[in-house]
């Protein structure tokens, strides 16, 4: 960062990481909360493939939308501040959700709790400042391992909703963030960014400073990595348990518990990935995750002869280097926009967030359409094959500029 900030205190980084990991976690977890109450919704609103696609992406498509105005609030306004308050807006709709009884009227409460998937760009625009670029790869991909929200709520929720109904869900998990973000806001200080800006120690970035990066087609580039690698695995998250029922005739508490250990490798190996693209370089982690993701959907888009345990497997396979890739792309926010981590981390947030919300409506669509369950993962081959090509094509263009290995290393 170029600002002059404060020393911080021992333990005053560490404090920051753990505490926004954990609410990111549990705002992940309610991020992802129509995965499991959806399907009781589906059954009892009789919803097609389409709404139902529709349905539990409308809170992923808030959570998107919002990313890039919530990052950059964060670092006008600070990232305590704007995370605490985040959070308590959804908890506050997620339990109003539990009185909706119409699908427009689940839409409406699905957009408030789409706002508990902003927090991921407040918590990267928080966390940036109180660790050195050397440690960026390894600490944002400890951060994003709150992914594992996701198999929080599968593990958890489907017995809660067989037991007390889904609008239990709805309200526990609603009190559960509202805890966290009053614990949270007690453990935590504001970032050494906003700390110097506020004490008059580095001046106020203007709205134009701080989008100024977006007009690079690099920054759009790392998001549509960012739309597979991120928003195929929420996709992924939220359509796993309806596939599972729908193709293989699993409950909902079976499929719920393998979505869940779907999630945990995808979400955790996340700080694995951050590490490796510290050490080796991101390109090659890109390189990697996009190859085995090819071969992977390709396997899953057979429409024939991919049984339950092989399906199991690849799609473990799959969520592992995922988790790789999403650290690889948020590598190279600090790297290459240091001063505008929030703006351009917001929108690289947001498009993969939108993936989130685009790709289950367009599974359901692709199933309706053609009647085979299989055809997500063929749509998801072709994200990956662009992806790769695009970054093959930038990656040589810069060779042949005479760019570096060090200064390419991280593309």
């Amino acid at each position: 960062m170029s600002e002059h900030k404060k020393p911080l205190s021992a333990g005053e980084p560490a404090i920051a990481l753990f505490s926004s990991t954990f609410a990111f976690t549990i705002c992940f977890a309610v991020w992802t909360i129509f995965a499991i109450i959806g399907l009781r919704i589906k059954d009892d609103l009789g919803l097609s493939e389409a709404q139902f696609g529709l349905l539990v992406g409308t809170p992923i498509l808030t959570g998107s939308l919002v990313r890039i105005v919530l990052g950059v609030w964060t670092t006008r306004y600070g990232g305590r501040l704007v995370y605490t308050l985040t959070m308590l807006a959804a908890a506050v709709a997620t339990f109003l959700l539990s009185y909706a009884t119409t699908f427009p009227q689940m839409l409406l409460a699905g957009l408030g709790v789409g706002l508990a998937g902003g927090s991921f760009a407040v918590g990267v625009a928080y966390i940036s400042p109180f660790f050195p670029p050397q440690k960026q790869g390894t600490v944002l991909g400890i951060f994003g391992a709150g992914n594992v929200g996701a198999a929080v709520t599968k593990f958890a929720a489907p017995f809660v909703l067989i037991a007390w109904g889904w609008e239990a869900v709805a309200q526990i998990w609603a009190v559960v963030l509202a805890m966290t973000a009053i614990i949270f806001w007690f453990t935590t200080t504001d970032d050494p960014t906003f700390r110097a800006r506020r004490e008059g120690k580095a001046p106020q970035r203007s709205l134009a400073q701080e989008f100024a990066p977006l007009k690079n087609a690099q920054v759009w580039r790392f998001s549509l990595y960012y739309f597979f690698a991120f928003g195929g695995f929420v996709a992924l998250s939220l359509w796993l348990p309806r596939y599972l029922v729908g193709v293989y005739g699993f409950d909902i508490a079976a499929a719920g518990m393998i979505a869940a250990a779907y999630s945990i490798p995808g979400s955790i190996f996340r700080a694995f990935g951050g590490m490796l693209s510290d050490r080796k370089g991101a390109r090659s982690v890109m390189y990697w995750m996009f190859g085995v993701s090819a071969v992977a959907t390709l396997i899953l888009s057979l429409p024939a002869g991919v049984t339950p345990a092989i399906f199991i497997l690849v799609v473990f396979v799959l969520g592992f280097v995922m988790s790789l890739g999403k650290a690889a792309v948020y590598k190279h926010i600090p790297a290459y926009y240091p001063d505008s981590v929030g703006a351009v981390g917001g929108v690289v947030g947001m498009v993969g967030g939108l993936g989130g919300f685009v790709l289950p409506i367009a599974f359901g669509l692709l199933k309706d359409v053609t009647g085979l369950w299989s055809s997500c993962f063929l749509l998801l081959f072709a994200v990956v094959a662009v992806s790769l090509v695009w970054m093959h094509m930038s990656i040589k263009q810069m060779d042949r500029r005479g760019l570096s290995v060090s200064a390419v290393a991280a593309t």
